[in-house]
């Protein structure tokens, strides 16, 4: 029989990734706080949150396997979270034109009945394209990505933006490494085929 499967997550986008495994599970608030700590790297940030989330869920369905993840986009080591409105995304996408930046997604399973722990980073490095601020503006104008990191969504209009990505894992930069979420999945006992 299998563990039932936890998604400690409040992200569409992950649910929808999630989805394409064609695993029933449930969404649960992992209920974090999401504040940095005083001099920490956005890959730590990531990683941190990442297990942070599945933990506090697993604490509370023990039997569960549990998946936490989080984002962060990685400026020089300056971390640009969810700009939430758009003066802030304005002010992102014109920080972050003709710059390469490392989308740092971090995926976390815990099995608390198991003892399973497992966590792994999926670095997205992006280049995005000189922008002008016409650009910028019909851009958030038409998708209004305010609850992305990095004011962007590549899997809609925002793949405009750019002019690279490279990456091991396709889905990281929508939010949930798919290919090291199955990797950790199977390693927990959790049967995907």
């Amino acid at each position: 029989m299998q563990r039932p499967l936890i998604l400690a997550s409040t992200s569409r986008y992950r649910r929808e990734l999630l989805n394409r495994l064609h695993l029933p599970f449930d969404v649960l608030p992992p209920e974090v706080d999401e504040t940095a700590l005083p001099g920490e790297p956005p890959r730590e940030l990531a990683e941190r949150l990442a297990f942070e989330k599945a933990r506090a869920v697993a604490a509370r369905f023990p039997e569960a396997v549990v998946i936490g993840s989080d984002q962060v986009a990685d400026l020089a080591g300056e971390a640009l979270g969810k700009p939430g409105d758009h003066a802030r995304a304005t002010a992102q996408l014109r920080k972050m034109r003709g710059q390469t930046l490392i989308f740092q997604t971090a995926v976390a399973v815990v099995c608390q009945a198991t003892g399973f722990v497992e966590r792994d980073l999926a670095p997205v490095r992006v280049v995005f394209r000189d922008l002008s601020d016409a650009a910028i503006e019909q851009y958030l104008q038409a998708e209004q990505p305010y609850d992305c990191a990095g004011s962007a969504k590549s899997e809609g209009l925002g793949i405009a933006l750019l002019s690279a990505i490279d990456s091991d894992d396709p889905t990281a930069l929508v939010g949930l490494p798919l290919i090291r979420t199955c990797r950790m999945l199977r390693s927990a006992g959790v049967e995907l085929l």
